[in-house]
């Protein structure tokens, strides 16, 4: 079906909504179908079909999203907010369930149309990382007193670690695609870090890190930006949120909007770490959400950014060895030249740790969470 006649009269009457309202498709996301209904301000509506491959258990993601968002906007009623700009609101299909299932067994959602506000792909200067910052680090202060266990997993080990070390492992073991052979330096490379892989987890497991509402994929374009002010209003795209450290979204921030060149640039001269961005998200993030933070969470910030990076290139190498089955690539080493790339920032991160630890210090004691308190 072409993606311009998904969302049907009969998805829009699901919802209360007129059928013959006018529907457009959004483009930016990569997984779900999203579609803008209605075309007069304070008036429209966002409509989703979930992507089921993805996302096989929507009815989990739709309870977490739903405990989540109520408790926001109590929090945000509290301190004289406004729940229907500052957090997603979930419109009932009219049933009053969360989602409607249409013909063909694929589950859709409605919410209301945060007006005045917009997503950006990549920060255009340092003000917008620093509001990217706040806008992540208020969503923990929020939600730092969620029951965080209470959560489903809806995508198990996505950021463990270790986890990640072991995969990469079995594909060098199958060697589905031949390709061991090609990356003995890059292998090399991972192994070294076997034991940092564990860092943030084992701390985790010894009741050192407490465990926390965590949105799992901090990127820019999770974050709604006011078009007159360039304030942050709005945190985004909940359906990974789900249990986990607070380092790893702090540091998943830092790997994509820290870095001097995109994840899949060739010329490794041109990767390198920027602590003047790191500088000004840790600033957004640390002044909304600083006081909130253990002092073991506020010391273990960096390692989020450099275990995230580790990461997410142990993830391209074991999908260059199992012959591209997960990320999509435009040539055949694509996936390899993500991983080089992701370990060349790892090693700009190692070289700068300590000026990443002093960055949050003086940041702490410089500002402290006033910002906290003005939204």
């Amino acid at each position: 079906m072409d993606n311009n006649t998904l969302c049907t009269p009969q998805i829009l009457a699901a919802f209360g909504l007129d059928p013959g309202a006018a529907v457009k498709p959004l483009l930016s996301g990569h997984i779900n179908s999203t579609f803008v209904a209605g075309d007069q301000p304070g008036d429209r509506y966002i409509l989703q079909r979930i992507n089921r491959f993805v996302f096989p258990s929507p009815s989990d993601i739709m309870e977490n999203i739903g405990g989540v968002t109520e408790f926001l906007r109590e929090k945000i009623l509290a301190r004289g907010g406004d729940p229907a700009r500052e957090t997603l609101s979930i419109r009932p299909a009219g049933s009053g369930a969360p989602l409607y299932i249409d013909g063909a067994g694929e589950p859709w959602r409605c919410m209301p149309y945060i007006e005045g506000a917009t997503s950006h792909e990549t920060p255009e200067n340092l003000s917008m990382l620093e509001e990217a910052g706040w806008a992540f680090g208020n969503f923990q202060r929020m939600l730092s007193d969620y029951p965080a266990h209470t959560l489903h997993e809806i995508i198990p080990d996505f950021h463990n670690t270790p986890a990640r070390f072991r995969q990469l492992l079995e594909a060098v073991k199958n060697d589905k695609a031949g390709r061991v052979g090609q990356v003995q330096g890059e292998l090399a490379f991972a192994y070294k870090r076997e034991q940092e892989c564990a860092r943030l987890t084992g701390l985790l497991e010894k009741g050192e890190l407490p465990l926390r509402v965590t949105h799992n994929d901090t990127k820019m374009s999770n974050i709604l930006l006011d078009d007159e002010t360039g304030k942050a209003v709005c945190v985004i795209d909940l359906d990974t949120v789900m249990p986990g450290l607070c380092a790893f979204d702090f540091g998943d921030s830092i790997r994509a909007g820290a870095a001097t060149a995109a994840e899949d640039e060739t010329d490794l001269s041109k990767v390198r770490f920027d602590l003047a961005r790191y500088g000004a998200y840790a600033k957004g993030f640390l002044s909304a959400a600083g006081d909130a933070l253990t002092p073991q969470e506020l010391e273990t910030l960096p390692d989020g950014a450099i275990l995230m990076t580790l990461e997410v290139g142990l993830r391209f190498l074991a999908d260059y060895l199992n012959g591209d089955v997960y990320f999509r690539t435009a040539y055949p080493q694509h996936n390899l030249d993500r991983a080089r790339n992701q370990f060349k920032l790892v090693e700009e991160m190692e070289a700068a740790r300590e000026d990443m630890g002093r960055i949050i210090r003086e940041t702490l004691a410089g500002s402290g969470a006033g910002r906290a308190a003005e939204k």
